[in-house]
C-alpha cells in the first residue's frame, strides 16, 4: 500500500487530509520528523497559514532542508493552499524568503471596491485536464478557497488552472514532481476528493 507523508509544521487543516487519505485506501501518517517522512512514497504539504511563520518553522526544525531533498528526489509532492504558496520563490507577505521551487511570488490580492479579502468560499476552477491531477475533474468545477494572497509563477508553463475573483489568478501550479493547489481539495466535496485521488494514484 502506498504511503502517504502529511507533513506536520503547525499549520492548521491537517487532520483532513488524512481523512481523506484513508477513506481512499491509502495509508497516510503525520510527521514533523524528516526522517519518517523521508521514508514515505509521496508528501502533502497542507495547512493554513501565513508564510513567514511557516518559513520560521521549516528554517528551525530542519523542515525546510527536508522539502528541498525530497523535490530533488523526484518523489510526487502535493501543496495545498499555504502549502501552494511557500513553493514560490517570495511571497508578498511580510516579504518572506520562500523554498524557490519554482519562479515566481505570491502576492495580495488588490485593494478594489466590492472584492472582499480573504477571497473565501466556492469558485470554479478553470483547468484543460493536461495535468493528471485533473483527470476526470470537470473543467470549471467548484472548489473551496480561503486565501488572501495568490501565486504568480514567472513562467506559464507552471500554470496548472486559473480562477476569476476580482482578476484572472493563478489556482494551481505544477512543475516536474511537485503540483500545488490554492484552494482546499479536501473541503472540496467530490471535485476535491478526484483530486486527492489522482495524487495518491497518478501522479
Amino acid at each position: 500500500m502506498v504511503t502517504i507523508g502529511i507533513m506536520d509544521y503547525k499549520a492548521g487543516n491537517i487532520r483532513s487530509v488524512l481523512t481523506a487519505i484513508q477513506y481512499l485506501g491509502a495509508n497516510g501518517v503525520i510527521s514533523d520528523d524528516p526522517d519518517v517522512l523521508r521514508r514515505c512514497d509521496k508528501l502533502i504539504i497542507p495547512g493554513d497559514g501565513e508564510a513567514k511563520a511557516v518559513m520560521e518553522v521549516l528554517a528551525t526544525t530542519g523542515l525546510g532542508d527536508f522539502l528541498r531533498e525530497y523535490f530533488r528526489s523526484g518523489k510526487p509532492i502535493l501543496g495545498i493552499c499555504i502549502g501552494c504558496q511557500i513553493v514560490l520563490e517570495r511571497s508578498e507577505e511580510r516579504s518572506t524568503p520562500c523554498l524557490g521551487f519554482i519562479p515566481g511570488e505570491v502576492v495580495r490580492f488588490p485593494n478594489k471596491p466590492g472584492l472582499k479579502v480573504p477571497h473565501m468560499g466556492w469558485n470554479q476552477v478553470h483547468h484543460d485536464s493536461s495535468h493528471p491531477i485533473f483527470h476526470g475533474v470537470p473543467e470549471n468545477s467548484p472548489c473551496y478557497f480561503v486565501h488572501s494572497y495568490y501565486p504568480v509563477p514567472r513562467y506559464k508553463e507552471h500554470e496548472a488552472a486559473r480562477t476569476e475573483y476580482g482578476i484572472s489568478f493563478v489556482s494551481a501550479l505544477k512543475k516536474e514532481n511537485l503540483v500545488a493547489l490554492q484552494f482546499h481539495p479536501e473541503k472540496s466535496a467530490t471535485p476535491g476528493l478526484k483530486m486527492i485521488e489522482n495524487f495518491l494514484f497518478r501522479c
